[in-house]
């Protein structure tokens, strides 16, 4: 007579065959405590890697553009914070690690500006530290 001993609130075989890959959207349901309670709070977004396979410190990078923001979540793969993963859309990509879309849509949004006329076709996207000093009048600098 054998009887399962359950060591983990997680259910692991179900974590472990869980297909999410590079590429993928998908969407965490993370649980947050608040004053007493717990409730589940949905993070979707693309999948930039999937670190150590499916061993038990197993993680998933999830990045999202958040009002004009990007932001990252790294979940662990078996915590028990993790109340499901759901995958919403796959994809067939060429890398196994996207950290490249970082710096893409870094340059699509200045493309953006500049197509608006926020920034000038003939200036540098970038903006220096110089910049963004104001500039203090002559009279004010001499020593006296």
């Amino acid at each position: 007579m054998t009887t399962a001993i359950k060591l983990s609130p997680v259910d692991i075989e179900s974590r472990k065959n869980l297909d999410v890959k590079a590429g993928d959207t998908i969407r965490v349901y993370s649980k947050i405590q608040e004053k007493g309670k717990t409730r589940l709070q949905a993070f979707e977004g693309l999948v930039l890697a999937r670190k150590h396979g499916s061993e038990a410190g197993a993680t998933i990078t999830v990045r999202k553009i958040s009002e004009g923001v990007g932001v990252e979540r790294i979940f662990p793969l078996y915590s028990p914070n993790v109340d499901r993963f759901e995958v919403v859309k796959r994809a067939k990509v060429k890398r196994s690690k996207l950290y490249f879309l970082r710096e893409k849509t870094a340059k699509e949004i200045r493309r953006k500006l500049k197509a608006f006329g926020f920034i000038a076709k003939d200036e540098p996207a970038e903006i220096k530290a110089e910049d963004m000093m104001d500039e203090v009048p002559a009279e004010e600098t001499k020593s006296e």
